[in-house]
């Protein structure tokens, strides 16, 4: 019975032990850690990568040792319990393999808590926000982050992986005050603009700072996230009319990609302004004082996208 009963607890005690990680990469894995002063401390099993059953092995960690021979069991809460762990030979001190382990931060329903990313200031918090300029299929997707750290680095391509037909440019930062954004410019290369889309485009972005690990997914259509260039415009004095032009980077033809318009009318002196809809791609301002400012923005015609940004003054 004793036999039966350890070996069923050395059954339970692997099980836990390869619950507590997964892979993220080769010799990389991520710890759930539960981000509380009660949850216990991570197992994790880590084995020395050499097929000599004799040969004399050490572990370290930011050169302190951690124990000795082929296997090591780690414990792993914190941050400072996260990072390289190298096996290297008693004789030589040769590295011989590695594990290095992140930290993703677990709340008590097994939920990620995201921490490293600002949100923008849209509904339901987004993280990860992607926008189209037109249907080339080519977008733009951003994310913020408090200060720019040079410790941060993150990798975004599709939840799909090579089937996604997906590919990214390497992040670009931004820096304004306290808040960068990064952009990272993607195209669907299978992607056709006269098409009706039948499957969402998954965007997967992880974001690794130092030891911690944190991503975040996007799901949408091209036609959901269009928005398109602000027009260009000029005011006509000697008639009061207004004229605009399609943005140079919206798709064409025209008859097949229409956009609608607003035209905003402020009145500087009085603080108030007017807004009128059209189709056209003119208008007519009855009585514009040379104090009104005049601005043009644009949206899909045919599909609820969002409206561009106002364009320059129109004069």
């Amino acid at each position: 019975m004793s036999h039966l009963l350890f070996a069923i607890l050395s059954l339970f005690s692997f099980s836990a032990l390869l619950e507590a990680q997964w892979k993220l990469r080769e010799n990389v894995y991520v710890i759930e850690s539960e981000w509380n002063n009660e949850a216990p401390a991570k197992r994790v099993e880590l084995t020395c990568n050499t097929s000599n059953e004799t040969l004399p092995v050490y572990w370290e960690k930011d050169s302190e040792l951690k124990g000795t021979g082929k296997t090591l069991i780690a414990e792993v809460k914190e941050f400072p319990d996260a990072g390289n762990y190298t096996c290297l030979t008693a004789d030589t001190h040769e590295i011989v393999s590695y594990d290095f382990f992140l930290i993703t931060k677990i709340d008590s329903n097994g939920q990620m808590i995201r921490s490293i990313l600002k949100s923008f200031d849209e509904p339901n918090k987004t993280f990860l926000k992607c926008e189209a300029k037109n249907y080339s299929g080519i977008f733009i997707c951003s994310w913020m982050t408090e200060n720019e750290s040079p410790n941060v680095k993150f990798t975004i391509r599709s939840l799909k992986g090579p089937q996604g037909d997906i590919i990214c440019s390497s992040p670009v930062a931004h820096t304004d005050a306290s808040v960068t954004e990064y952009t990272a410019q993607c195209q669907k290369e299978s992607y056709c603009p006269f098409a009706e889309e039948h499957e969402p485009i998954e965007m997967f972005l992880e974001v690794i700072d130092e030891v911690e690990y944190e991503n975040y997914t996007s799901s949408f259509f091209i036609r959901d996230i269009i928005k398109p260039d602000p027009p260009q415009c000029q005011y006509v004095a000697t008639n009061g009319t207004v004229t605009w032009t399609y943005p140079r980077t919206w798709s064409t033809p025209k008859s097949y990609f229409p956009l609608t318009f607003r035209v905003k009318v402020e009145s500087t002196k009085k603080g108030n302004s007017q807004v009128s809809g059209t189709d056209e791609q003119s208008i007519k301002i009855p009585a514009a004082g040379p104090k009104r400012k005049i601005s043009v923005q644009a949206r899909d015609r045919y599909y609820n996208s969002s409206w561009s940004e106002w364009s320059s003054l129109c004069r």
